[in-house]
């Protein structure tokens, strides 16, 4: 069970703010608001008993629920990996591709779209029927990310999209993207990135009416990075994109919102703060990586 309480969140974002300015991001004007604001949220009625007790949803149960919607135009996370993911598609050439964690098939789509024959893999159900109706040829099969139901080097291409967060470590998967690439074969992987995990991006959803949020672990940038080398992988390429900023800030919201919008609603109570905590930190994690061309140990 986690304990969230929206005075937490706001005073966590606040001293973030104060941190950077603390080291020169900020003026005297900017310190003196933040810490005006501060009491002003320490003595807002709305806030003092707001906290929700908020349950561990497993990924089958937490994205069963999240299916029907998930690739709705309001979820941001599109817009921000696939213009890295596409340009490194673009460069391949089509061949047998896995999408590991495929959910609805967004990177199966883009796959087959390259001429790439697809193969899908999620443990969700609900996931993967709406996999099969949006890339009706490709080959979708129920599976899990520390045990691919895929051969040894059948796969040019392996994709994973905003995945290995939900996993308490990244290594399992890495080796089984290993184990299914061909000599040569290249790997994506799109996540969310930690600092954006630890400022509260997780998947949120509602179990009969109560809150609750997919379980999601903090991985470091190195973690993948190791990971991948351990699993005999060569670093190609790595990108954390940045969202950009709004042109100017934002009038400040009246209150936190319905918890379905935390922590998006809570950081609109505090724009200038949030702008500040937030400023050129990157919202997504994306690596490729590439096997090597020959099996270890054999001679070149």
């Amino acid at each position: 069970m986690i304990y969230e309480h929206p005075l937490a969140y706001l005073l966590g974002i606040e001293g973030t703010a104060l941190l950077r300015a603390f080291t020169g991001h900020g003026d005297r004007d900017f310190v003196e608001a933040r810490l005006a604001e501060i009491r002003r949220l320490l003595d807002d009625p709305s806030l003092a008993d707001a906290a929700v007790r908020v349950e561990r949803a497993d990924t089958v149960t937490g994205y069963g629920v999240w299916a029907p919607t998930y690739d709705d135009p309001d979820n941001a996370a599109f817009a921000i990996d696939e213009p890295v993911v596409t340009g490194i598609l673009d460069a391949l050439p089509p061949g047998d591709a896995l999408d590991a964690a495929c959910g609805t098939g967004r990177y199966a789509r883009l796959l087959s779209a390259r001429g790439h024959r697809v193969t899908g893999v999620d443990s969700s159900p609900a996931m993967l029927a709406e996999a099969r109706r949006a890339v009706p040829d490709a080959d979708f099969r129920t599976g899990s990310l520390d045990a691919l139901p895929v051969p040894d080097a059948s796969a040019d291409v392996v994709t994973c999209a905003l995945s290995l967060t939900h996993v308490p470590s990244p290594a399992p998967p890495l080796r089984e993207f290993a184990r299914v690439l061909r000599p040569g074969g290249h790997l994506i992987i799109a996540d969310v990135h930690p600092d954006a995990v630890a400022r509260g991006s997780v998947p949120t959803v509602r179990l009969d009416g109560r809150p609750a949020r997919v379980t999601t672990h903090h991985h470091l940038v190195g973690d993948y990075l190791r990971a991948a080398l351990d699993a005999g992988l060569h670093l190609r390429r790595c990108e954390e994109p940045v969202p950009p900023p709004p042109p100017t800030v934002p009038d400040a919201a009246d209150g936190p919102g319905p918890w379905d919008v935390w922590p998006w609603s809570l950081a609109a109570m505090i724009p200038e703060a949030a702008l500040a905590a937030s400023a050129g930190v990157p919202s997504m994690l994306i690596w490729h990586f590439q096997a090597p061309t020959a099996p270890a140990g054999t001679a070149r």
